[in-house]
């Protein structure tokens, strides 16, 4: 069978409004991390976040998107999916066609208005408009019917690697035969409920997150949302190819709730099996983007991981310095990220970065150049032990 490739790029973050606008500010080393504003919260002043300073009703304006019930991650996801699907070209005939997947991925889902569905189950009314909207899954079943999405859809859900998954999971209904292309991402947004729940962790920073330094203090939330189209090469013709999706992998090293082993097996397998599903070698991968959350146990152990399967460990970086760490929709940004590099040519600057982790000594890039690039990979490593690598190639 001919490659997957990807024809299609949607994305919105705390550094951008589109693939565009993302692209700049990590040419310019921009952080999007700063006070949250959207919403009160008791923390606005004490934990930094990587928001999107765009209201609800502006993005319910921007799309008309007037239906009652929507959640901001669904706005999000909506404004990414429609870049996307007009960067890839498909026609109202290729949406509806059977052969059309759309698999989606969120940490969090409806369940950003939970104080909301609290306060309004305490009273004597029929509910809220957003009664229907709090499942996991809503924002893709609203996508479905918005697009007329004809072949499978679904929403996967497994923590920090949930879109990683997604495109992964895109990726082989399209081999198995079960679809001809797959529109696949992930989305999610800020919201009290994710907010508390980490800080109950003990895991999030009162600074800008420091991934991979010694003194890294824990990780910066984020929001956001990210699409990418994947087709058969041989379905493309003259569209546009950014990158091919040349291997990819699943692993869970079951250690914990919230933690990685401490050797790293979780990643380490996940890294090793996408290797032998791309046909490469460790020496073969140019750059890492990696899933450093800027948090004790995650940045150490996927050092250790990354030491375990390369003799020279590849240069090596983590977005989540600019964009915060945006849960389910992590591991698609941190795609449309990797396949910038490819398109581009390019690496971008990391960020925050000061002194090396002692037991580990290694150093993330730090400078904005040109640089040949054929593949790279990117990791998204997930709570429960739930850890996802995939690798793009130049197109």
């Amino acid at each position: 069978m001919n490659r997957i490739v990807v024809t299609g790029l949607g994305v919105i973050s705390a550094i951008g409004n589109s693939v565009a606008e993302n692209r700049v500010s990590l040419m310019e080393g921009k952080c999007g991390i700063s006070r949250l504003e959207m919403f009160p919260s008791k923390f606005s002043d004490v934990l930094p976040v990587g928001e999107i300073k765009i209201s609800n009703e502006a993005l319910k304006e921007k799309l008309k998107a007037p239906e009652p019930g929507i959640t901001r991650t669904t706005l999000l996801a909506l404004h990414a999916i429609n870049e996307a699907l007009a960067d890839s070209g498909l026609s109202n005939a290729d949406m509806s066609s059977s052969g059309t997947a759309l698999v989606g991925a969120s940490t969090v889902g409806g369940m950003c208005l939970t104080d909301e569905m609290y306060m309004d189950s305490q009273k004597d009314t029929p509910g809220s408009e957003y009664l229907a909207s709090y499942d996991f899954a809503t924002t893709c079943m609203y996508l479905q019917n918005y697009f007329s999405i004809g072949g499978p859809v679904n929403t996967i859900n497994t923590a920090c690697s949930s879109s990683a998954n997604a495109i992964m999971y895109g990726a082989r209904l399209i081999r198995s035969g079960r679809a001809r292309r797959a529109i696949v991402g992930g989305f999610d947004s800020l919201a009290k409920f994710t907010i508390n729940g980490f800080n109950a962790l003990h895991i999030l920073s009162t600074e800008h997150c420091t991934p991979f330094d010694e003194d890294r203090k824990g990780l910066n939330l984020g929001e956001g949302a990210a699409f990418l189209v994947l087709e058969k090469e041989e379905d493309v013709r003259d569209k546009k190819i950014y990158a091919s999706l040349s291997g990819y992998s699943n692993a869970n090293d079951a250690f914990h709730a919230s933690s990685l082993s401490d050797n790293g097996d979780g990643p380490f397998r996940a890294m090793k099996d996408a290797l032998a599903s791309a046909k490469l070698n460790p020496s073969q991968i140019d750059f890492v983007n990696a899933h450093g959350t800027g948090t004790e146990n995650n940045d150490k152990v996927e050092s250790i991981a990354m030491l375990r399967l390369f003799e020279k460990v590849p240069a090596f970086t983590s977005t989540k310095a600019n964009t915060g760490h945006t849960l389910g929709a992590a591991g698609a940004i941190e795609a449309v990220y990797c396949i910038l590099n490819l398109a581009e040519q390019e690496l971008y600057t990391g960020l925050h970065f000061t002194n090396p982790i002692a037991t580990t000594k290694l150093v993330p890039f730090q400078l904005y150049k040109k640089t040949p690039l054929t593949h790279i990979m990117s990791n998204s490593f997930g709570f429960g032990g739930n850890c996802s690598s995939l690798i793009f190639s130049k197109a």
